[in-house]
């Protein structure tokens, strides 16, 4: 790895950004997941829906759960991990350019200022309803602002390097910014229409895009949503902790290249599976089925490598809970992107479209594979950053096992309400009538919708436990030195 290079002298890293992206990760983790655990708790019992009025809806909600979630925790992970990552494998210090902690800083705040804004217009039901990219034409322009200085953190570290090679992990975030900035742009081309019609509200906005257009354009954006910014930037953080933590080289680097070039032509090609059996021409629907299950083979090639980089050092995962963490993040990975694939073939998507199936699969990777491993990331960059002894070990094995229980609960109740879903809806009687009335399949899913509203719970509650034990160990975690800062597993206190 570049960060064993040979210096003359340490450098003194400055991780003042990364502190900043550190906070706004677990405060939109809690934010984000808090209200995805309200809002399945008011599938399971409507009458929740009548608490906080119009304010309090699902419909309401549901946007800036999802916004919350990927925009707020998981940007804000992936932003905290390259201040981090970034000077340590390039060898350089963010300290010795004003003008990239300047840079760095101002990423900081219109990021989360535009956060903020987003759950202010969000709630007050300003949205242009188009999945992933909700927020209106202002915010729009505040999200490339801060894509744009992103990009001008990494390539300006990369610029005056002392490490000449490339770790893996800058790659993926490389892939990560240019995929994100690019598909943001063109999704989120709209027409603001009081600026053509004089009428209406200002930040009122239609897309340039109609009909199918529209639909080819959202999904091209929609699912490469997942794939770079729940899957590539995760990648180059789990390629950096998992070595770190464990004090184990990658198994392979040549698996990790072509893994990488795998789901960089793989993955963009695959966002038409969301359109199976609609308008769209039925050769892009094929093609996105056929990418989405050859997507199996980088995806499986990344995991893999993960894996095998523990080989010989399984022990580790009886001593280190943050192995646990990464490991189980990777097993989580291959699952969800097999889970994909299957569901992208034509015929189980007849089955499984539109019903419980689908959030399940989207929820077993984003708890399991980014919220872990976001999670593991921030529990070792901690002692570093903050030079401290992290404050309770057996909190972090409470917190896995609450959550890993919680993530079961949730998925397999929504694999069973998916099904269940797809085979009452599809079932007929003798004479070709529907067997079942759209009432009849909400009762008999109410005791999964439940279950996953539980195991949502969970999970949260060991998002409070991660945020406490974070919180102390800044506050009074023992001072760590040098020589223990550095060494490979995280220094933490029974």
């Amino acid at each position: 790895m570049g960060e064993q290079s040979q210096q003359t002298a340490p450098i003194q890293y400055d991780y003042t950004v990364a502190k900043m992206f550190l906070v706004s990760t677990i405060l939109f983790g809690i934010i984000g997941m808090g209200i995805g655990v309200f809002i399945a708790f008011e599938l399971a019992f409507p009458e929740l829906n009548n608490l906080f009025g119009e304010f309090g809806t699902f419909s309401r909600l549901r946007p800036i759960h999802t916004n919350g979630v990927a925009f707020g925790f998981t940007l804000s992970g992936i932003f905290a991990t390259w201040y981090y990552v970034g000077q340590r494998v390039l060898k350089v210090s963010m300290a010795e350019s004003k003008f990239l902690m300047t840079v760095g800083k101002l990423h900081f705040w219109l990021y989360f200022i535009t956060i903020l804004l987003a759950v202010v217009t969000l709630l007050s039901g300003l949205t242009t309803s188009k999945e992933y990219a909700e927020l209106e034409w202002p915010l729009d322009i505040l999200v490339v602002g801060f894509m744009v200085l992103w990009g001008i953190s990494i390539f300006g570290l990369i610029g005056i390097r002392r490490e000449r090679t490339l770790y893996i992990s800058i790659w993926y975030y490389i892939a990560a910014f240019v995929a994100i900035s690019m598909l943001y742009v063109f999704n989120n081309m709209e027409l603001p229409t009081y600026f053509v019609t004089g009428m209406g509200s200002i930040m009122h906005s239609v897309s340039w895009y109609a009909g199918t257009n529209d639909a080819l354009v959202q999904w091209w954006y929609g699912h490469n949503a997942v794939a770079f910014v729940f899957t590539t930037p995760i990648i180059a953080i789990i390629y950096y902790f998992l070595p770190k933590e464990s004090g184990q080289a990658v198994y392979s680097y040549k698996l990790s290249l072509l893994s990488f070039w795998g789901l960089m032509f793989v993955y963009l090609w695959a966002g038409g599976h969301h359109l199976i059996y609609s308008t769209v021409p039925d050769w892009m629907q094929t093609m996105g089925s056929v990418f989405s299950v050859v997507l199996i083979l980088p995806s499986w090639g990344s995991a893999i490598n993960m894996l095998l980089t523990m080989k010989g050092e399984w022990n580790q995962l009886q001593s280190n809970p943050l192995i646990k963490f990464m490991v189980l993040a990777s097993t989580f990975y291959m699952l969800s992107t097999l889970e994909g694939p299957i569901q992208a073939i034509k015929s189980v998507n007849a089955l499984a479209h539109f019903t419980d199936w689908i959030p399940g699969h989207v929820h077993d990777g984003t708890l399991g594979w980014v919220g872990f491993m976001i999670i593991a990331g921030i529990y070792h960059m901690t002692p570093r950053v903050f030079k401290k002894e992290i404050y309770s070990k057996k909190l972090i094995e409470i917190q896995f096992w609450l959550q890993t229980t919680g993530i079961v609960l949730y998925f397999s109740s929504m694999w069973i309400a998916g099904i269940t879903q797809g085979m009452m809806w599809r079932a007929v009687d003798e004479y070709g009538n529907l067997s079942y009335s759209f009432i009849d399949t909400v009762e008999v899913l109410h005791p999964y919708y439940t279950m996953r509203a539980i195991g949502g719970a969970f999970y949260l509650v060991g998002l409070f436990i991660w945020a406490y034990n974070i919180y102390k160990t800044f506050k009074c975690g023992r001072e760590l030195s040098d020589k223990e800062i550095n060494v490979n597993a995280s220094p933490m206190a029974s």
